[in-house]
């Protein structure tokens, strides 16, 4: 724990092929100026449903004028958060790319943040496909990931054992949408501003520290 700053678990829901959940990333680490933060990350498949190549956003009845505004607000979010967003053409399956990332927990966080940083980029920054493995494991090196661990992630198990734990998790919770970020008891959803998840911060230890006292 880091004397300098009080400690703050947090759960958060999410996927990397969300837009919102790529801005609510960058905010919520954010909170680190002020807190040493473990982020108990769940992650959930939000379209299992995609093809293992990617499915057209036409399969998924978001009209054509309702997707540009959203990607001209994203844009814009993103990049009064020093992100680059760049509109895509079709959805990637993120399978493969969620059970890498819990895979990658095993090798500690200097490698488990890195390749999240990396995938949210390589989607929305780079319109690359994260459901592909010659992507994935391009990625996964470049982070210094064991090779082996790759291979573990897509031919064991209990790496999708974990997203269905996952999902199971969410839906006892009521998540309905992603990000959703639990400060205790305290849910929020969606790319909540950075003041907002400070607040909510700052209630749940004065909560703890309450009930300690």
């Amino acid at each position: 724990m880091d004397s300098n700053r009080p400690e703050l678990k947090i759960t958060v829901f999410s996927d990397f092929i969300c837009p919102f959940c790529y801005i609510g990333h960058r905010r919520v680490e954010r909170l680190r100026d002020a807190y040493d933060l473990k982020i108990n990350w769940r992650f959930l498949e939000i379209h299992p449903e995609t093809p293992a190549g990617g499915g057209k956003f036409d399969d998924y009845g978001i009209p054509d004028a309702r997707r540009k505004m959203l990607e001209s607000a994203l844009e814009e979010m993103a990049t009064l958060e020093g992100l680059e967003f760049r509109p895509r053409e079709r959805v990637s399956n993120s399978n493969k790319a969620l059970r890498l990332a819990e895979a990658a927990k095993g090798d500690g966080t200097e490698v488990f943040y890195p390749l999240c940083e990396g995938l949210f980029k390589a989607y929305f920054a780079e319109d690359q496909d994260i459901g592909d493995e010659d992507v994935l494991r391009r990625l996964a090196r470049h982070v210094g990931m064991a090779e082996g661990l790759v291979d573990a992630a897509w031919h064991e198990e209990r790496f999708q054992a974990q997203l269905m734990q996952n999902l199971q998790s969410a839906i006892e919770l009521g998540v309905t949408g992603t990000p959703t970020f639990f400060f205790g008891p305290t849910r929020l959803t969606g790319a909540v501003p950075v003041e907002t998840l400070r607040a909510a911060a700052s209630a749940q230890l004065h909560a703890a520290d309450t009930a300690g006292g």
